[in-house]
């Protein structure tokens, strides 16, 4: 026998995305229900990124989601870009007065979830979610939990589950567009228990390969080395992972580089990923359900966070005022800065990495515009404005 139940709008998907607009929602007033097909320990246990804009911070903020990262987050006012081992800085705070914050999402997620369990969601372990009527002003959703049977009722559906998720999936193929580049190479990356080789992020531009020095706390590393497609984890132990992070970071950042056993390792590939529209009917993508950008930019986590900021006052708007205006705004303004975001990204990613197809002109265009870069304010400053996250 199936379950009726009824709220007025219907998350699926429990990674931040979705339990980030299920809190500024509950802020303002909003019934949601999250539902989600994992275990709260398996979502909880996810390796992601770690950087958060400044926009990001303050929207978990107004969420009632911010004591800990603020608490326990490491501000950042600029990053440190080296080219075959020489090193310099980029200063955020000096070029556009704004910073950025290290906090993991792992850690941000948990935050989340525990605001969201005092009032009993998400619903976790949610099986064979499927989403009806999406086109029509009554939209609704079903789904098995413990050997029963559900059905959602609701007002909206905000697809934030992901880029394997039901939610796109649901869109009629010839009712959106998708645009993708599949990057030639992925990232190796490596966690261990040791304090981070420098205060600031590292970016290195080598002949080897890209390397990134990153951190998730004062004594947490995360360190990422670019690997070809079809490398395997087993022939990379531990240590040849740290030779060659000492390798492509240069003699500085390896000095102070603590050694120490891998707590997670794993091999990422890097795709650009765009999806249009973001909305379709009472559907309304959010995050990696709708883009996917490679990881060099620090762009994903934040990116879901200006989707949610955006459908969060669209909702409030139509619950408030009965006004859709910011509803049917909502994807042309979510995609606006998808691209701008989609565009550093692909732009910092081919700055930074060696593609199969470097030749040595390419190679020499990729030092002179990052010789460029160290001598320019003006060029940091743009470097900057996009990586600390242009305005909503």
């Amino acid at each position: 026998m199936e379950r009726r139940l009824r709220t007025q709008v219907a998350i699926v998907g429990g990674g931040p995305a979705g339990l980030l607009l299920s809190q500024l929602l509950h802020v303002a007033g909003i019934d949601s229900v999250v539902l989600e097909r994992h275990t709260r320990d398996y979502v909880e246990a996810r390796i992601r990124a770690g950087l958060l804009e400044q926009s990001t911070v303050s929207l978990l903020e107004q969420a009632g989601a911010g004591m800990r990262m603020r608490r326990e987050g490491l501000p950042h006012d600029g990053v440190k870009l080296t080219a075959d081992g020489e090193m310099f800085r980029v200063d955020f705070a000096k070029l556009v007065d704004k910073t950025v914050m290290v906090y993991g999402q792992t850690e941000l997620t948990k935050d989340l979830n525990d605001l969201l369990a005092e009032r009993d969601q998400p619903v976790f372990e949610a099986e064979d979610v499927a989403l009806h009527d999406l086109t029509s002003d009554k939209p609704w959703a079903t789904y098995r939990k413990d050997g029963e049977t559900y059905r959602l009722d609701c007002d909206f559906v905000a697809g934030c589950d992901g880029y394997h998720g039901v939610s796109r999936k649901s869109i009629p193929a010839e009712a959106g567009q998708h645009f993708e580049r599949v990057y030639p190479f992925g990232w190796l990356g490596i966690l261990a228990d040791v304090p981070p080789c420098d205060h600031e992020l590292i970016y290195s531009s080598h002949q080897r390969g890209f390397a990134l020095a990153s951190m998730r706390s004062a004594t947490r590393s995360r360190y990422y080395v670019q690997v070809p497609l079809d490398e395997k984890l087993e022939d990379w132990p531990d240590e040849r992972v740290w030779d060659e992070l000492a390798l492509r970071l240069g003699p500085k950042a390896a000095a102070n580089m603590a050694r120490g056993p891998s707590i997670e390792k794993s091999i990422a590939p890097l795709r650009s990923f765009v999806f249009e529209p973001m909305r379709h009917g009472r559907l309304f993508l959010a995050g990696d359900a709708a883009h996917i950008v490679p990881p060099t930019g620090a762009k994903g986590l934040n990116l879901a966070a200006s989707d949610v900021h955006y459908l969060h006052e669209a909702f409030m708007a139509f619950y408030a005022k009965g006004s859709q205006g910011a509803l049917d705004a909502y994807s042309a303004k979510a995609l606006a800065r998808v691209w701008k975001a989609e565009r550093f990204s692909w732009w910092f990613t081919s700055l930074m990495h060696r593609f199969p197809d470097t030749d040595p002109f390419t190679r020499r265009m990729q030092v002179a515009e990052l010789d460029y870069l160290r001598h320019s304010s003006i060029g940091q400053a743009s470097m900057a404005e996009n990586y600390v996250g242009l305005p909503f």
